[in-house]
């Protein structure tokens, strides 16, 4: 069947939850919190009150210094956008994300990655329940 390996509309990480612009950015890295993971690095921030309540939205990072050439680089981004599409429902809304990717993330075990992930997502607060 075409398209059964889809993932369901609500599972789907839409256009509003990617941070996309460099003042979100840096409005993150300035003023957010941060939390190592070991592989990655995330730092999150809420948005101001016009946009609490907006689904949460995460940007990747993986530099040529830190992760080599284009394929390895991509291979981390895809990595860490697949766990934060996996477990959004573990950030509260209104929160942006930033996960910068380290070296040892290609190394790790993918669900050894997800669940230092969701070890850190219990350090932001109450999240809102998965959808059905």
């Amino acid at each position: 069947m075409p398209g059964a390996d889809r993932p369901t509309p609500s599972q789907r990480l839409r256009a509003v939850q990617r941070v996309k612009r460099n003042r979100d950015f840096h409005a993150a890295r300035e003023h957010g919190r941060r939390a190592d993971c070991g592989a990655f690095l995330l730092v999150w921030h809420a948005r101001p009150a016009p946009d609490s309540a907006a689904p949460a939205r995460a940007g990747v990072v993986a530099s040529k210094a830190a992760l080599g050439n284009a394929v390895q680089r991509n291979r981390a981004k895809r990595r860490l956008r697949e766990i934060f599409r996996k477990h959004q429902h573990a950030v509260p809304a209104g929160h942006d994300l930033v996960l910068t990717a380290r070296p040892a993330l290609l190394r790790l075990p993918f669900a050894e990655v997800e669940k230092n992930f969701l070890a850190a997502c219990r350090k932001l607060g109450p999240a809102t329940p998965p959808h059905a």
